[in-house]
């Protein structure tokens, strides 16, 4: 990620945390205050991907491991019970197939 997205990023964030609209004006006033040189496309790019995003929940999200958004887990508990069988069944192949024990050697022998 360049110097530029970065600088926006953070943008966001401190608009966020001081409950001020994210739009492309407010970014580009912050990012000037800070003295670093932005093409002016990016501010526009993200004022119009964050727009009606709430950055705190999206954030709050990334902060537990393993979590998934509540409409991919209900689509993932849908298949599960289908899906738990056929690894069971392909891991017996499995073992069947790659069994080095009946070729008399090993991969460490």
């Amino acid at each position: 990620m360049s110097t530029a997205e970065l600088a926006v990023v953070y943008a966001a964030l401190i608009l966020q945390d001081g409950e001020v609209d994210i739009s492309a004006k407010n970014l580009e006033t912050l990012v000037k205050k800070a003295g670093i040189t932005v093409d002016s496309v990016w501010f526009n790019i993200f004022a119009k991907a964050l727009e009606g995003q709430d950055l705190k929940a999206l954030l709050a999200g990334f902060s537990a491991p393993g979590a998934a958004p509540a409409g991919a887990a209900g689509a993932a508990s849908s298949g599960a019970a289908a899906a738990a069988a056929a690894p069971a069944e392909e891991a017996k192949e499995e073992e069947a197939e790659e069994s080095d024990d009946d070729m008399g050697f090993g991969l460490f022998d």
